[in-house]
C-alpha cells in the first residue's frame, strides 16, 4: 500500500518535503486550501516532481479557481514533467472573487483536457465523497476515469468504500482513500474543515491494516497539526509496499 502525504505548501514547502520525503511514497499536493491563496499546488508538484522523481506526486486540481486556457496551461505542464496524476475537482468556493465556472464540471474539464489540449501521458482523477451512495460513487467510478480517491472515510462509510474499491479492483483504476486522524492539537481545523476523522492516534495501525490490500494507498493527514503528522507517517511505515 503506498503512503501519500497531503501536502499542504507553504513558503516553506521544500523544507517540509525534506523532512517527509522518507516516510512517504508520494505527496497529495492541495490546491490553495479552503479557497485562500497559497503557493500554487500544480506548480508546488512540478518542482517537486522534479526535485524527488521517483515520489509519486498527485495535486489537487480546483476548477473554481481557473479559467480554461489555465487549466490546459497547467495540465501541459504537469503532463511535460511527468506528475502521477491531476485530481480533477470544482473545490470550495475562492475566499476572494467568484467561482469560476465556465467549465461546468469535472467530467466537462476531462473531456476539455483530452480532446481540446490533448494530454498524452497525464493520468486523470476524481473525488468521489462517502456523502454519496455506493451505487452513485460506483457509476461515477465506471466513467472515463484513471483513477480514483475516497473522502470522508470512517466507520461508517467503510462498507461504502469496501464496495468502491472492489469496483476499482475488477475495473483496474487505482483508489486512495483520504485518512484523517485525530489529535488534540487538530480539533478546531478539523471541525472547520467539517470532515469526519478516520480514526486516532492510537488506533492508526489497526485501521491502516483493514485498508491493507483494499485500496492502493492512503493519504495520510493530520490537518494542522505537522508532529502529529510526522507520529503518523512513522506509525504507517509496515505498511508500504
Amino acid at each position: 500500500m503506498k503512503i501519500l502525504h497531503e501536502f499542504v505548501p507553504t513558503r516553506k514547502f521544500l523544507k517540509l518535503a525534506e523532512e517527509t520525503k522518507d516516510l512517504v511514497d508520494g505527496w497529495n499536493v492541495t490546491d490553495s486550501a479552503a479557497g485562500f491563496p497559497a503557493p500554487a499546488g500544480t506548480v508546488v508538484s512540478c518542482i517537486l516532481k522534479s526535485k524527488y522523481p521517483e515520489k509519486i506526486v498527485i495535486p489537487i486540481f480546483i476548477l473554481h479557481y481557473k479559467g480554461p486556457v489555465e487549466v490546459g496551461g497547467l495540465a501541459l505542464a504537469s503532463d511535460v514533467i511527468g506528475l502521477d496524476g491531476l485530481a480533477l475537482t470544482m473545490g470550495d468556493k475562492p475566499a476572494y472573487g467568484e467561482p469560476i465556472k465556465m467549465l461546468k464540471s469535472s467530467e466537462n474539464a476531462r473531456e476539455f483536457l483530452r480532446t481540446k489540449v490533448k494530454l498524452k501521458n497525464l493520468k486523470l482523477g476524481c473525488l468521489i465523497s462517502a456523502r454519496r451512495s455506493a451505487e452513485d460513487n460506483i457509476e461515477r467510478v465506471r466513467g472515463d476515469w484513471d483513477f480514483v480517491a475516497f473522502m470522508r472515510l470512517e466507520d461508517k462509510s467503510f462498507p461504502t468504500l469496501e464496495k468502491v474499491a472492489q469496483e476499482c479492483k475488477r475495473l483496474n483504476k487505482p483508489i486512495y482513500s483520504y485518512f484523517l486522524v485525530g489529535t488534540p492539537k487538530n480539533a478546531e481545523i478539523v471541525k472547520m474543515i467539517g470532515w469526519p476523522v478516520t480514526t486516532t492516534m492510537d488506533k492508526v495501525e489497526e485501521y491502516a491494516a483493514k485498508l491493507d490490500g483494499l485500496v492502493d494507498g492512503i493519504i495520510a493527514t493530520c490537518a494542522g497539526d505537522p508532529k502529529g503528522d510526522l507520529e503518523l507517517l512513522e506509525k504507517l511505515q509496515k505498511f508500504r509496499t
